[in-house]
């Protein structure tokens, strides 16, 4: 197996730090090959902007149409055409990072915003009255699975159904559907580290028990069901959920997970 990394932590002392080391030592333990991107060391560029896309770039800076027009034309810039390539080549994509204010840290997100490029993680396939493009389980990253490893300061009790916070998996909804499974990724469960806030030194060991069984059984790890966008659960050209497919009370984004 093939796992590319990519990290977003500032402190190489930090518990997400240490979590992304005990990935890469124990899968390479394992026998897989590791690649990791460390963003904050990287000293990665998170923002859009048209030097991004070289000759490709219009006069008034559009974003997609321009992204697509570089990535096809290859010129986009050597740092992005690289994460591009590393995600070619994973099998499997874990992001590590801790959970701020409600998402992930914006130099994670300026990777998201870089990388997927039109025409590479999005506008792929054909666009009709009967298929709007490959995506929500199609696409050039199909194939390949995803796992969010989360730290999050609070406990868990404030992120479950009543929790004052929301659900943890609604929070996580709009990286999980919508930046992994639309480009095709399956999605494994995440990972998630609570009340990181008040753990302690002694604390670590269990974590990092946790943390080595969830990575050596990523093969064995059944995908969050989400439905496929074009395999029969939605209208076309709608893209509404049919009648009758939704388990009884599911509400939200629940009704987008089958079962």
């Amino acid at each position: 197996m093939k796992t590319l990394i990519v990290h977003a932590h500032p402190e190489p002392a930090s518990l997400n730090s240490s979590l992304k080391d005990l990935a890469v030592t124990t899968l390479e333990s394992a026998g897989h090959e590791v690649q990791v991107s460390d963003l904050y060391a990287m000293k990665w560029k998170a923002t859009v902007d048209a030097d991004d896309y070289g000759p490709a770039a219009s006069p008034r800076l559009k974003v997609a149409a321009d992204s697509g027009r570089a990535f096809e034309t290859g010129t986009l810039t050597p740092d992005v055409l690289a994460e591009q390539e590393k995600l070619l080549w994973a099998d499997t994509v874990i992001l590590q990072f801790p959970l701020w204010w409600y998402t992930m840290p914006a130099i994670l997100k300026g990777w998201v915003d870089r990388v997927f490029t039109y025409r590479f993680a999005y506008g792929v396939g054909e666009h009709s009255d009967v298929r709007y493009g490959e995506r929500y389980g199609e696409g050039t990253l199909a194939g390949r699975r995803a796992l969010l490893s989360v730290t999050v300061g609070g406990p868990q009790a404030h992120y479950a159904a009543r929790g004052i916070n929301g659900p943890l998996d609604d929070l996580l909804f709009p990286i999980h559907h919508g930046i992994l499974f639309y480009p095709g990724f399956e999605i494994l469960p995440p990972f998630v580290v609570h009340g990181t806030d008040r753990l302690t030194d002694e604390d670590y060991p269990d974590v990092a028990k946790a943390w080595r069984q969830r990575l050596l059984a990523l093969d064995s790890t059944d995908p969050i069901p989400f439905r496929p966008q074009n395999f029969g659960d939605y209208e076309i050209p709608s893209l509404h959920l049919k009648d009758g497919l939704e388990p009884a009370g599911r509400t939200g984004f629940g009704l987008h997970v089958r079962g």
